[in-house]
């Protein structure tokens, strides 16, 4: 990404000189650094607000209550490891917290989701199926509250921010949904006995 980066900055130079308009791509460069620093000053307020509100809803119970109602669909997702496997409850709560917005706790729990998934994983060297489930899931973003993209719409100013509630769900959630339907689909062509065959094989 950072070659990326520098090549677009590089390009922009060059063309800017080419075409004598390098004066305007040093003020672009400039104004875009300055409107950064207002962007990322005026987030702290609302990202300060709803990670306080998330929090509160950690601290109270409600997460923990919405990941239980969770783990039976959970345990049907993830049917090739044992129902009672601390992934389970785990994997429960990490998409429970990306849900609410809560990027802080939802990592943790993710990385003990994936620990326990390795554990129950027969080939150490190749990743399971539920391990490629819960990565297209937990990759496809889910959330019923986007705090950041409404932090970053109030900074800017805009009108009425809580519109983007609505849109963001219908797309998290069909990129949830289909990140269900291929990764099971694609289990069909990969299944788990066959890695485990070849790996004993090896």
């Amino acid at each position: 990404m950072n070659y990326i980066f520098g090549f677009l900055i590089i390009i922009s130079i060059i063309a800017g000189a080419l075409n004598g308009r390098l004066q305007e791509v040093v003020n672009a460069v400039m104004d875009g650094a300055e409107l950064s620093v207002k962007v990322a000053f005026s987030l702290i307020g609302i990202m300060a607000f709803w990670l306080g509100m998330m929090k509160i809803a950690q601290k109270s119970g409600i997460i923990n209550w919405i990941s239980k109602i969770l783990k039976p669909i959970t345990k049907i997702l993830f049917n090739e490891i044992p129902s009672n496997s601390p992934a389970v409850g785990d994997i429960a709560m990490n998409f429970t917290a990306n849900a609410f917005g809560l990027s802080n706790a939802a990592t943790p729990f993710g990385i003990k989701a994936m620990e326990e998934l390795q554990k129950e994983n027969k080939n150490k060297k190749s990743a399971s199926n539920s391990m490629c489930l819960f990565l297209g899931m937990n990759t496809a973003g889910f959330q019923l509250i986007p705090t950041t993209v409404l932090a970053v719409l109030v900074s800017i100013g805009y009108k009425n921010p809580t519109e983007i509630i609505a849109p963001t769900l219908i797309v998290t959630s069909i990129a949830f949904l289909s990140a269900i339907v291929l990764s099971k689909i694609f289990q069909k062509f990969y299944p788990a006995q066959n890695i485990e065959s070849g790996a004993e094989n090896e």
